[in-house]
């Protein structure tokens, strides 16, 4: 339907609502089962059968099950009635591939729920009362209320406007504003025009504010049938998943070298042709990590699903990596920096040194009481300001002085409104004095303001000109409340007549009134993170719209440097190349615009730093997309902020970033650990079997050995190892660099090093097995069983050793409980094939005396041991150093 083309009343008539009260809660939930979730549909998922297939199709597991075919109708035609190698390694096969899938479905859950965990909210008129209800729940007819910065949930009719416009790049691609109003379509206009008055789901309200009717919800919505047209949806991998499936191919290619290289060394020594290609395909299919991106993505998602526990909604994976790399944060003042508890505490006019009269007080604040967007609630039996802080904190002062805001508001009706631009730092409002004449009140920042001032209220209460004195009076005045640490706010107001009004002039020739000091001290708590954040190697800079005294003073104490701050006009006159420079040594801005706050950010990238960086307005959602993690704020946050960020903080504090932070390096350590050991326990199997046919010996483990060692040990450990507790000196050492490889500072070498040492030992075990126990040399069970136990049990133990670079007598052994689980549940997997009969058979082992099993259990402890002794030469000589 064209709903542009209906007039308000029309489509108000055929969604059967009236504006005033909206649907009623009954008439909601009918119209939420007939039109259904107000959400955009997604492509269908795979099912588990493709899921399934898919995971046979991969070409090595497909080579193991023809060659265990081979192995079972060759055994038939020999009339070997042995056929349990062949279906135990079918079965193994199998047993993983659902592992695969499982694991699949997990990381594709965990997903899913994060993007529950972040519910839009939209303010609806339901029943005569406005409430805030999950957007999923906004129904056809819904009358929604929008101001600046909130996300157009739904296709809607604009019945109400005040200077209305709204960013549709979501739906045309074109990021500029585009002009909205409730006007009825006018048959004569055409292209983008025509539909002036309809505004989109999925575009943002960059100015102004509107009452609108729903009409369209869901797949339903203009976006939604662009949503229909596409055909496949991917999840696009994080850089860290990136790079893991990039090494699983290298490594890949590497160990497929490595089993052709041992069939060939196995046929060389005489060995079973059949056997051979058993032992080399499940080598390769055993060793090869081609499910390590699916565990960092459910370790990932665990530490995420952490992380909303703490009151940090990441809304991009991606974003916990980056996190762990951060060097900067650029943080907001107020609210973040400070309490956002704002105070009225100083009031100055533009004489000097006036002693303001209670009545005269009272005129500045019945502006201020006018040219502002604050409620009034009523609590306890007292009535509150409830909005911004800076309007409340006005709002409450003209309470307190005993001002009737209601009856104010009745005698001079607000007809218009230019609401308050973070660019301009002004809001204006137009009110209905007579019948003849307009008040016209602004406010905002004193500098801007006073640029567009003429006149000013001398001490007797006439008017008169602006000279020089006068207007140095008032700079030193607001300099002198800034310094300390004051929000400084101006009003300024004029009248005119009706015939001559013009919306375009409304912030001209103004009257200048008053300058008032507004107290917003900062958290308690924030110096002690500022100083966490400068142990950790992270610079904190405050960027804000404030007067620049005022930043420095609230900088200065909470910790951040201030010698050297800029403004925004400093910058301006700045090349990308000057402030590139300056950047590095300046850590305040202040009377700070939307593009400069990008321009500091991609400047601080340019220098090599990874920046964080919080916002909650809507002209903060460039600045959010260009920083390398955008933390939008949970409570004061603009939906805008929330679309353009890449985590949001339930907790407008900057300690919440600092937590994030912590998480997130946690969550990146937790994943190195996890790959740490899964590709040191898949390299000590390449090379157990390698280093024996080199050494010219049988291999030590059978294809079926090599597969179970697979199953058991790299899934439960590794998915124990990423839940981690974060270790509580994280933030005393400086961020990794996120150039660098995910191998570099030694990694790679270790992992190298502990999976050969853990090779050596399952081939002495072998050794000592085959040399002392085994009395036919040329079948060595004993060896064998003592090199498939040792073999297991060392890569197991070995996961205690990948927790921490401290020792365990420090750490405990129980700080993880669920790698404690995970050790003996995979130990006792490992001792029943060689204990239980029938898995005896199957796993061609033997059962162990007590000296075999001391043997065993020597030798698996012996990489705890070794471990434990580097960590202290390492340690002892890193405290040495210090």
């Amino acid at each position: 339907m064209h709903w542009h083309t209906l007039s308000a009343k029309e489509i108000l008539k055929k969604q059967n609502v009236n504006p005033q009260i909206g649907l009623s809660s009954a008439e909601a939930k009918l119209r939420l089962i007939k039109y259904g979730e107000n959400i955009i549909s997604q492509t269908k998922k795979r099912s588990f059968f493709k899921k399934l297939l898919a995971q046979f199709s991969d070409f090595m597991v497909i080579t193991l099950i023809a060659a265990a075919i081979i192995s079972l109708i060759t055994s038939f035609l020999r009339h070997d009635v042995n056929y349990s190698d062949s279906l135990i390694i079918i079965s193994i096969v199998i047993i993983n591939t659902f592992i695969g899938v499982m694991q699949e479905n997990k990381a594709e859950k965990e997903i899913e729920s994060l993007k529950k965990i972040a519910t839009p909210l939209s303010k609806v008129v339901r029943g005569g009362k406005l409430k805030r209800i999950p957007s999923k729940n906004v129904v056809p007819g819904d009358i929604l209320m929008l101001h600046t910065g909130d996300l157009v949930c739904a296709d809607a009719r604009v019945l109400e406007s005040s200077n209305l416009a709204a960013e549709e790049s979501a739906m045309t691609g074109e990021a500029f504003s585009v002009d909205k109003s409730s006007q009825d379509y006018d048959k004569n206009s055409s292209g983008h025009n025509e539909k002036e008055n309809m505004l989109f789901a999925g575009s943002i309200i960059t100015r102004g504010n509107a009452k609108a009717i729903a009409v369209a919800t869901g797949m339903n919505t203009e976006i939604g049938e662009i949503a229909s047209m596409v055909s496949s949806e991917k999840n696009s991998p994080t850089p860290l998943q990136q790079k893991l499936t990039d090494t699983g191919k290298k490594l890949g290619i590497c160990i497929m070298i490595i089993s052709v290289i041992v069939f060939f060394l196995g046929v060389m020594q005489n060995a079973d042709i059949f056997e051979m290609l058993m032992i080399s395909i499940s080598l390769a299919v055993a060793a090869i990590p081609e499910g390590l991106p699916a565990v960092v993505t459910i370790v990932l998602a665990g530490g995420v699903r952490k992380m909303a526990q703490e009151k940090t909604i990441v809304r991009k994976l991606h974003a916990v990596e980056t996190l762990g790399h951060a060097t900067v944060i650029c943080s907001d003042k107020t609210g973040t920096l400070t309490a956002n508890k704002m105070t009225v505490t100083e009031i100055k006019t533009a004489t000097k040194n006036e002693i303001i009269s209670n009545s005269k007080i009272k005129e500045i604040f019945s502006l201020c009481t006018l040219c502002n967007n604050s409620t009034l609630s009523k609590t306890n039996g007292k009535i509150t300001a409830v909005g911004e802080p800076t309007e409340t904190a006005l709002m409450n002062y003209a309470i307190k002085l005993g001002i009737n805001t209601a009856i104010l508001n009745s005698d001079f009706k607000r007809i218009s409104e230019i609401p308050f631009d973070s660019a301009r730092k002004l809001m204006t409002t137009v009110h209905d004095k007579n019948k003849n004449t307009y008040k016209i009140i602004t406010k905002g920042a004193p500098d801007v303001l006073l640029k567009i001032c003429t006149h000013y209220v001398c001490e007797n209460g006439k008017t008169k000109p602006i000279d020089d004195t006068v207007r140095k009076d008032i700079q030193n005045a607001v300099k002198n409340m800034a310094s300390k640490a004051l929000r400084v706010i101006s009003v300024a107001h004029k009248e005119v007549p009706k015939e001559n009004f013009d919306i375009k002039n409304a912030e001209k020739d103004l009257i200048f009134c008053a300058i008032i000091g507004v107290m917003d001290p900062p958290r308690p708590e924030v110096k002690h993170a500022i100083k966490e954040c400068k142990n950790a190697g992270i610079r904190t800079i405050m960027i804000t719209g404030d007067h620049i005294e005022t930043a420095k003073s609230i900088a200065k104490s909470v910790g951040i440097n201030s010698n050297n701050a800029l403004t925004g006009s400093e910058i301006e006159k700045l090349s990308d190349k000057n402030l590139k420079d300056k950047v590095k040594n300046c850590s305040v801005f202040a009377r700070v615009s939307p593009k400069h706050k990008v321009r500091i950010v991609k400047a601080l990238q340019s220098n090599g730093e990874v920046v964080a960086m919080t916002g909650d307005g809507v002209n903060d959602a460039p600045a959010l997309k260009a920083a390398d993690v955008g933390c939008a704020m949970g409570k004061s946050g603009t939906d805008a902020a929330k679309s353009a960020s890449d985590l949001i903080l339930a907790d407008d504090n900057f300690t919440a970033v600092v937590e994030a932070v912590r998480q997130g390096r946690g969550i990146y350590s937790n994943i190195k650990k996890t790959i740490h050991f899964l590709l040191s326990t898949n390299i000590s199997e390449v090379m157990v079997v390698l280093l024996a046919f080199l050494i010219g010996i049988p291999s030590p483990l059978l294809a079926i050995h090599l597969l179970w060692l697979n199953l058991v040990t790299d899934a439960f450990p590794a998915l124990a190892l990423g839940c981690e507790p974060t270790p509580k000196n994280i933030m005393r050492t400086p961020p990794e660099n996120s150039k660098k490889s995910l191998f570099s500072g030694g990694m790679g070498y270790n992992i190298f090093v502990e999976g050969t040492f853990i090779a050596a030992i399952g081939i002495l075990s072998y050794s000592i097995g085959k040399v002392f126990y085994d009395i036919n040399p040329l079948n060595p069970i004993v060896g064998r069983t003592m090199a498939f136990l040792t073999l297991g049990i060392s890569q197991i133990i070995h996961a205690f050793n990948v927790r921490s670079k401290e020792s365990l007598i420090k750490t405990g052994i129980f700080g993880n409980m669920k790698l404690i689980y995970s050790t003996i549940l995979c130990i006792f997997m490992q001792i029943i094939v060689v204990t239980v009969p029938n898995l005896i058979v199957l796993f061609k082992t033997t059962p162990l005396n007590f000296a075999q099993w001391m043997t065993v259990l020597m030798l698996s402890m012996m990489p705890i041991i070794v471990s434990e002794i580097e960590k202290y030469f390492i340690n002892h000589k890193i405290k040495i150093q210090n």
